[in-house]
């Protein structure tokens, strides 16, 4: 199975990822694999998710996947960056207003917390709430009711909680930048999210995703990737993680004449590799390249196990799924000491 075989079609789910609530979220590396089962056993739970990890590593995914997959998946899914909101809209965001309770607050507006009654709120960027605010937060977390902006009504809302942040929320308590008691409150379950550069084996996956899902939208065939591009993608530090990686094939797919990507269509700094501001060739995925014959064969070893899974074991049928000849197939499964893991009793 070469390089330039791995198309869309031939990238198989495994377990729980072939439902809907983890459609959008790609990868067979091992640290993928953990976060998947993590999110498996927490899904059916009301207890309060802090998802940490760099900014554009999937933070917002996980948290719908968790939503999809709970008994709350029938009510809303709720979203607010505490980062991007401005710092004087954030607590009428919140918890609504009453009508008067300011210039322009013309009529009664339910808050986020209200809307996400029954259902999940996820708060993006958690860390960069005011000390104010933190406040009201905790009270919601421990007593499930607050009032509207302007109002004395106590409203109650049932509401699970998903948080997020980029930032150490230890280091901002230590700081004095985040209450102790509100970091405790919101640490039940701790995910941390892996970066792209610590599951590189991942990148060929989320390439050959992402060009098949601009390709749909821009009703474009499907490129293929030229080994040398995709040696490339793999050796640069995607420091924007994820959320890079994804803008990056998009504008490919939308300029790009052609049925292949070649190392060419790749921007200068990322076939150079060039290290953004502020970052030392020290720094963590720099410039630590990655074997691309390794990568591959981790690659397609991952995609056996998937068609081995999906199809029980049954060889004929994963071959099928991987559209190769049984004998290519048995072949294989010794090359790579393949065994079907003994079923728990």
């Amino acid at each position: 199975m070469s390089s330039s075989n791995l198309t869309p079609t031939k990238i198989i789910t495994i377990g729980a990822l072939s439902q809907t609530a983890f459609k959008d979220i790609i990868g067979q590396s091992p640290s993928m694999k953990k976060i998947f089962r993590i999110v498996e056993k927490v899904a059916g739970s009301d207890t309060t998710i802090m998802l940490t990890g760099e900014t554009g590593s999937g933070k917002g995914v996980i948290a719908r996947a968790i939503h999809e997959c709970s008994p709350r998946r029938g009510k809303p899914l709720i979203q607010i960056n505490c980062g991007a909101t401005p710092e004087g809209l954030l607590e009428s965001e919140f918890f609504g207003y009453r009508r008067g309770a300011f210039t322009g607050a013309v009529s009664d507006k339910a808050g986020k917390f209200e809307m996400a009654h029954g259902g999940t709120i996820f708060l993006d960027e958690i860390g960069d709430m005011s000390a104010d605010l933190q406040v009201k937060v905790l009270r919601v977390l421990e007593e499930g009711e607050f009032e509207r902006v302007g109002g004395h009504e106590t409203i109650k809302v049932d509401a699970r909680i998903i948080a997020a942040t980029h930032r150490d929320l230890e280091e901002e308590v230590q700081k004095g930048n985040f209450r102790e008691d509100l970091f405790y409150r919101l640490y039940v379950i701790p995910i941390m999210l892996p970066s792209l550069r610590e599951r590189k084996a991942d990148i060929p996956f989320l390439v050959y995703h992402f060009l098949d899902e601009f390709a749909q939208k821009n009703q474009k065939a499907v490129m293929k990737v030229a080994p040398e591009a995709m040696q490339i993608l793999m050796n640069y530090p995607w420091y924007g993680n994820v959320r890079e990686l994804k803008n990056l094939i998009e504008r490919i797919v939308v300029l790009k004449d052609g049925d292949t990507l070649q190392a060419e269509d790749l921007p200068e700094k990322i076939r150079t590799s060039e290290r953004p501001p502020g970052r030392s060739k020290d720094a963590p995925g720099g410039n630590e390249g990655i074997s691309f014959q390794t990568a591959v064969s981790e690659f397609e070893k991952a995609l056996i196990l998937t068609a081995l899974e999906k199809s029980n074991w049954v060889k004929n049928r994963a071959a099928d799924l991987l559209q190769i000849k049984r004998t290519t197939l048995v072949e294989k499964i010794k090359r790579y000491h393949l065994e079907r893991p003994e079923e728990d009793s």
